[in-house]
């Protein structure tokens, strides 16, 4: 399956998906202009993952900041992540960072995913 390596922007989260090294992150910021768009090719990329899915997945969140459109992407793209057997989400916030905190707590609300929260 090839990787999927999108470098990140100043409005853009970087994201990297590789099934062979077992490396799933979405890190940095997400304002995207076309959120539905940008986040397209992750949610394809998920799905062709779940039909072959490794026996174990940790996919990591590591974002600073993130805008409503994005959020919405940011669910669907857990939402996918739901049918895979064996995934955890590892959620990164900054310590002072409540809000991030709390908008973890949210998502791990509102799917079926088993969810640990770090600091970095």
């Amino acid at each position: 399956m090839e990787i999927l390596n999108l470098e990140g922007t100043e409005d853009t989260p970087k994201i990297i998906l590789d099934k062979k090294n077992g490396i799933f992150e979405i890190s940095g910021r997400s304002l995207p202009e076309d959120s539905a768009e940008f986040y397209r090719p992750v949610l394809e990329w998920i799905e062709k993952y779940s039909a072959d899915a490794n026996p174990s997945t940790e996919f990591v969140f590591k974002l600073e900041y993130f805008n409503t459109a994005s959020s919405k992407l940011i669910l669907d793209v857990l939402s996918a992540l739901e049918d895979i057997k064996s995934m955890k989400i590892l959620w990164y916030f900054h310590e002072d960072d409540e809000d991030m905190e709390e908008a973890g707590q949210e998502f791990s609300e509102l799917v079926e995913i088993p969810f640990e929260f770090k600091t970095y």
